[in-house]
């Protein structure tokens, strides 16, 4: 069984364990913590960065990203078509510019400061007294995400799923964040319906179940959160 080595909020480790569970993949979650840049995380990824994927034979794929294309050509064959990558390279390539989109432009926009400020640095704080949270960071994240959630309802206004006719890594990735950053409270879904309705959708799959189910020590998600009905 492989081994994802993650951080449950990072975005980038839901997406993975998104891809995962919609593949019928089991894998043993190992729990790291990012800020710290263990030797273990360094060994594994000299970035220090997460998540991190050990296959089954000692295969080490760094970055999520990377992940979902590993994935998707070692797991994704056993499905047929659907991959969760299109079937064209005019229609990958879409794909993989809103993984881009998400996974870098909003994760660097909104989650990763609403994470750095409300989690990482209380962590810290609590451990060395100190770290405290930047207030114009959270504000720079709170008038950001409006223009996410309203290019989220603009794609999915248009197609059936955000990158075309079928769901694909770009609607996971699209998820992936909203929903670490929804477990903090901190998305203000009255902003954009179409938007609303289409997470309601995916937050509906049964990949989803184990992020609803996830409670960070230390970190409590708000109360709508596992509630498909929010």
């Amino acid at each position: 069984m492989p081994t994802l080595h993650h951080y449950p909020l990072l975005a980038g480790s839901r997406f993975v364990r998104l891809i995962l569970a919609e593949y019928g993949e089991q894998a043993i979650l190992s729990e790291m913590v990012p800020w710290e840049r263990s030797p273990e995380l360094l060994a594994l990824n000299p970035s220090g960065e997460l998540p991190i994927l050990v296959d089954d034979d000692g295969a080490v794929v760094a970055g999520a990203s990377v992940i979902a294309e590993y994935l998707a050509e070692t797991r994704g064959v056993r499905l047929g078509e659907q991959t969760l990558m299109p079937a064209t390279p005019k229609d990958r390539a879409e794909t993989r510019r809103l993984v881009a989109w998400f996974l870098g432009k909003m994760d660097a926009e909104v989650t990763g400061y609403l994470l750095a400020e409300k989690v990482f640095k209380r962590r810290m704080e609590a451990r060395d007294g100190s770290s405290t949270p930047d207030p114009a960071a959270i504000r720079a994240a709170r008038a950001n995400i409006k223009y996410h959630l309203r290019y989220i309802g603009y794609l999915a206004s248009r197609r059936t799923c955000l990158a075309g006719r079928e769901m694909s890594f770009a609607d996971l990735a699209a998820a992936a964040e909203l929903s670490a950053v929804d477990y903090l409270g901190e998305v203000p879904w009255d902003e954009d319906q179409m938007a609303k309705t289409w997470y309601a959708r995916v937050k509906s799959r049964p990949s989803f179940r184990a992020l609803l189910s996830d409670q960070v020590r230390g970190v409590p998600a708000v109360a709508h959160y596992a509630d498909l009905d929010f």
